[in-house]
């Protein structure tokens, strides 16, 4: 690495997790274990100055020293920070179809800020923002990180990859507003997507996202439909992995799955027209296969879709699959698929994914099960188990805090009563 290149790569590490002013204890009446499933009680966690958590003690049995600064939670049950693996922070939910056009190209990066802010006071300490125009998302990843805005951290994809008039493309404008070239992100072909791979990488990404089938929010293409051949999934899950990325996969259709899980994808997002091949084929997989389905958005855009300018096509796609995924999804939970917790946010408004928990629930997910979706289970699809997803010794000292048990009560995670970041607590937005 030439001198200058890595320079700027030590500053920015260091301003990506800027130092506590000193030392911090959080204290509650309790946490949870989620690897155990079980609670902690009178827990003193202590932080240092980095944001990461030094050890776990009990709060009853120990003097607490004047230099370290308190949080003091009494009568709340904690939590790890929440894990959202499929965000879109430059979508406002309430703006669909031929809306968008109402607006300059830097309108959705300006909400983007806002939208971070609402996930992290919901509780999302962590999101994977899959996709999004002009970078916004790596752009956000690095205001947050110096200090710029306040929100979750942010796993980038930058543009996702897909094929000419496929999901991934552009595909409401007519022809005569078509760039000379293919848009950012499109390829056909093996070397035009591993190219898209390596340009996306070069820009800031930090997983690739890709479009297996068609979808229900763009025109022109149906859910059902397989858009990438087995061949250029595998293309692109090759080039990634020799870069030291993970891949996740929009597939709706049985087809465009089954090639995603064949072709190694480490994350296959929606799922909706999941068969039984399918599902038999990401429970006996080696190497982890993890289904991310967003089962409650369709109750915001069936309730609201129309009047947010959503064309009357997408709202019948999304009609048309909606029971199915949520029944697929009891299928594949069932079946022993490992899970995340996905609410394509953007879709639904950001501030609202905690909502999903009790959709979970509802078919078929114990509480705690859910709860290790969007923590445990995430960090290990993200590869990040050293540093989120637990409240334990050498992780960042991400935690939500609720009232009551969520064991009980799942829906308690939709209202936290306190979001700690790297140590500090987040005070909400007014």
């Amino acid at each position: 690495m030439k001198p200058l290149a890595l320079s700027l790569s030590i500053a920015a590490a260091v301003l990506a997790a800027p130092a506590l002013a000193k030392p911090v204890v959080i204290t509650a009446d309790r946490y949870l274990d989620v690897t155990k499933g079980s609670y902690v009680e009178h827990p003193a966690i202590f932080v240092d100055e980095a944001g990461r958590i030094t050890s776990i003690a009990d709060a009853r049995t120990i003097k607490l020293s004047a230099e370290v600064e308190r949080i003091e939670l009494p009568g709340k049950t904690l939590v790890p920070g929440l894990i959202d693996m499929h965000v879109h922070l430059d979508g406002p939910a309430d703006i669909g179809g031929y809306r968008g056009l109402e607006f300059t190209d830097s309108f959705f990066a300006m909400t983007a800020v806002g939208n971070a802010r609402a996930m992290l006071d919901a509780g999302f300490t962590t999101v994977r923002n899959v996709g999004s125009a002009g970078r916004n998302d790596i752009g956000l990843k690095q205001a947050i990180a110096n200090g710029y805005a306040i929100g979750p951290r942010i796993v980038p994809a930058g543009y996702a990859l897909g094929a000419t008039g496929g999901h991934c493309d552009s595909t409401f404008l007519p022809p005569s507003l078509e760039k000379a070239k293919k848009e950012e992100g499109v390829g056909d072909g093996e070397e035009e997507l591993r190219y898209q791979v390596r340009r996306q990488r070069k820009f800031g990404a930090e997983v690739i996202k890709v479009c297996a089938t068609g979808g229900v929010f763009s025109r022109n293409t149906e859910p059902g439909q397989q858009q990438l051949s087995e061949a250029e999934l595998r293309a692109i899950v090759d080039e990634a992995q020799m870069w030291g990325l993970r891949v996740a996969a929009h597939a709706h259709g049985a087809a465009g799955i089954k090639a995603a899980i064949k072709a190694g994808i480490d994350t296959i997002e929606h799922v909706s027209l999941v068969d039984d091949e399918g599902i038999k084929l990401a429970a006996a997989r080696a190497k982890p296969t993890y289904f991310s389905m967003d089962i409650k958005n369709t109750d915001y855009t069936q309730a609201e879709g129309k009047k947010n300018g959503v064309l009357e096509d997408n709202l019948r796609k999304d009609r048309e699959v909606a029971q199915i995924q949520r029944d697929n999804f009891r299928k594949a939970y069932k079946a022993g698929v490992r899970m995340v917790f996905a609410s394509d946010a953007g879709v639904m408004p950001h501030g609202q994914v905690g909502q999903q928990f009790a959709v979970m629930v509802q078919y078929g997910m114990t509480p705690l099960d859910a709860i290790r979706a969007a923590t445990l289970n995430a960090a290990q699809a993200l590869g990040q188990e050293a540093d989120v997803g637990l409240i334990a010794n050498g992780r960042f000292a991400d935690i939500v805090a609720v009232e009551g048990d969520p064991l009980s009560n799942v829906r308690l995670l939709e209202q936290p009563a306190a979001v700690i970041k790297g140590g500090r607590r987040i005070e909400p937005a007014r």
